[in-house]
């Protein structure tokens, strides 16, 4: 098994923490991982992604120039890795902030409504973990107890309360993802 991701969206979204808790699940899981932030000084409220390979063999390379999924959170991100999806490959989308949907007839694209949920149920600090929820629904590629128990890892203790909410988030994610 290898899954090649790319996160991408602004910064402030909760991109790169996403992307580090899939990794650390899967080193926790005994994968091989790479995990590749990019981001501008710009990072709150500019463009972030992350590049997250688990596999089960070595990795050669981290950089990537095409992806099994991309998680694109809003329009600059759709229109710069909707292209770069491997035919066959997916692409999950949160449409707050998509004016133009995905269009590629080649891959199979997902909705998850994360930001609407998360306004909804008052969770917006959990917003990415509505969106982590839905990828792990479509790509079991990592338990979800273990990315709990990556969640803690990465959280400060000062913010362990928060972790019922996330599985919460993380839950619902799983059931809203279309």
């Amino acid at each position: 098994m290898k899954h090649e991701i790319i996160i991408a969206g602004f910064g402030g979204q909760g991109v790169l923490s996403m992307g580090k808790i899939l990794a650390y699940a899967g080193l926790m899981e005994g994968k091989e991982v790479t995990w590749m932030p990019a981001y501008g000084p710009e990072q709150r409220g500019g463009t972030a992604n992350v590049t997250v390979i688990l596999s089960d063999s070595p990795i050669s390379s981290p950089v990537l120039s095409a992806y099994d999924t991309a998680i694109c959170l809003n329009q600059p991100s759709l229109d710069k890795f909707q292209p770069r999806v491997k035919p066959g490959g997916d692409l999950l989308y949160d449409s707050f902030g998509i004016l133009n949907p995905p269009t590629r007839a080649d891959i199979t694209s997902y909705h998850i409504p994360a930001m609407e949920t998360a306004a909804e149920r008052q969770m917006m600090k959990c917003f990415n973990m509505f969106v982590l929820g839905g990828l792990l629904k479509l790509h079991p590629i990592v338990s979800v107890e273990t990315v709990l128990k990556a969640l803690k890892k990465t959280l400060p203790e000062r913010h362990w309360n928060l972790l019922p909410t996330n599985e919460q988030a993380i839950r619902i994610g799983m059931e809203i993802v279309t």
